[in-house]
């Protein structure tokens, strides 16, 4: 492992991508700190001490904290990524989408450009929702036409940066820019809350802490790893006097084939009645939402366990379509061994997906409540901030940049991070 870090730097070209992300990262951590103008501190921190869990603490959670302290980024990356989201459910209800995703580069950049838009947009929207929610609690100083406008223009044009961030470190540094924005979020809220939970907790508290840290990074690492490989062979066919295929190659599904997309889906249909309920702050509904959709309560774990696998499925599905790999296999004159090319095949790939999506799904659903289990059971501040969502996450970025950067030692006949 050391010997492969230190391949890293033997390289000018992988050392310049490494030194340019950590740059970027740099300079999105200097904008979570900036605060927007016309705020007042006191009444800020009065309401984010009020807010714990939630919708707040899981938009602040992918905003590194920039939202706690109404910095310049306090929106974070979630609009970019609920656009890129959005887009890719779009492909699949409209036929020129799917065409222009069909379209290879050319057609990536006109959907690139889409998205960009519906992240300015969604970026205005949640900011004008942020400042009324923001003026409720008396958070803004001076509540007029010029301060509103101030700090929305602000907050959109952070969103809008970060975005450009996160394509230059997917372009020039080292793996998919917005998750390595989103690890970064994370991973600086690591120190604080290992402070806090060292404060208060006692030494057994904090080693079966450790131990449940290091399990659950383990089981993350074989379900991010695990994977089914459906075998392909493909015909031998001679053209002119060069014969083509004739090899075995495999498609690979994975057991947790959405990533932690369906967690956000789940996150962000059960806080949708909680924002309804804020505007009707006595009325019985407005009750009823804060007693059985609380983050502790054993309804809103059952219902967000249910959102979790239904979401994992539609996801999977949307994501991965067979009859398009089957038509594809077929084209080129694959087969998958004891199966007709075709419809059979497709049935075949959609029988396996469905069946390796449920241990997936149950998965994230476990991985996702272990935090709430484990506050209500031994009242650790540190899974406060740092729960099983962030965990996935970080692990789950580690792994993929990693891949990238064994594939870039290879290709320079080095030996890697998984090399015996």
């Amino acid at each position: 492992m050391l010997e492969a870090f230190r391949n890293l730097f033997r390289v000018p070209e992988l050392r310049k991508r490494l030194l340019f992300t950590l740059a970027i990262i740099a300079v999105y951590r200097i904008g979570s700190h900036i605060v927007v103008p016309g705020i007042d501190v006191a009444a800020l921190k009065s309401f984010v001490a009020s807010q714990e869990g939630g919708l707040f603490g899981f938009v602040d959670l992918f905003a590194g904290g920039a939202l706690s302290e109404f910095a310049v980024f306090a929106l974070g990356i979630m609009p970019y990524i609920t656009s890129t989201i959005i887009m890719q459910l779009l492909t699949v209800v409209f036929p020129k989408l799917e065409q222009l995703q069909k379209e290879g580069e050319a057609g990536q950049k006109k959907i690139n450009q889409y998205v960009r838009y519906m992240t300015v947009a969604l970026a205005f929207v949640q900011a004008m929702a942020l400042v009324v929610t923001f003026k409720n609690y008396k958070v803004i100083a001076s509540y007029n036409f010029n301060s509103v406008g101030l700090i929305v223009i602000t907050l959109v044009a952070g969103t809008t940066l970060i975005m450009w961030l996160a394509e230059l470190i997917t372009e020039k540094g080292i793996g998919n820019g917005m998750s390595v924005i989103i690890a970064a979020s994370i991973i600086s809220r690591l120190p604080i809350a290992a402070v806090q939970t060292a404060q208060v907790s006692s030494p057994l508290v904090i080693t079966v802490v450790v131990l449940i840290i290091l399990l659950v990074m383990a089981a993350i690492v074989a379900t991010e790893l695990g994977q089914r490989k459906i075998p392909v062979q493909y015909a031998k066919r001679i053209v002119g006097r060069k014969v083509y295929g004739g090899q075995m190659t495999y498609i690979p599904l994975k057991i947790n084939q959405a990533g932690v997309v369906p967690i956000i889906f789940a996150v962000s249909v059960l806080m949708i009645p909680g924002i309804i309920s804020q505007f009707f702050p006595a009325s019985a509904f407005a009750t009823a939402m804060n007693t059985y959709l609380a983050p502790s309560s054993i309804g809103y774990m059952l219902m967000y366990s249910l959102l979790i696998i239904v979401f994992a499925y539609f996801y999977t599905a949307v994501t991965f379509n067979p009859i398009d790999i089957s038509e594809n296999i077929q084209k080129y004159g694959g087969f998958i061994p004891g199966v007709r090319p075709g419809r059979p095949t497709a049935a075949y790939l959609d029988n396996i997906l469905t069946r390796m999506t449920l241990p997936g799904a149950v998965f994230l659903a476990l991985i996702a409540l272990i935090p709430t289990i484990i506050m209500g059971t031994l009242n650790v501040p540190f899974f406060k901030s740092f729960g099983g969502i962030s965990i996935l996450i970080v692990v789950s970025v580690a792994l993929e940049t990693m891949r990238q950067l064994e594939a870039q030692l290879h290709m320079r006949n080095y030996e890697g991070f998984f090399s015996r």
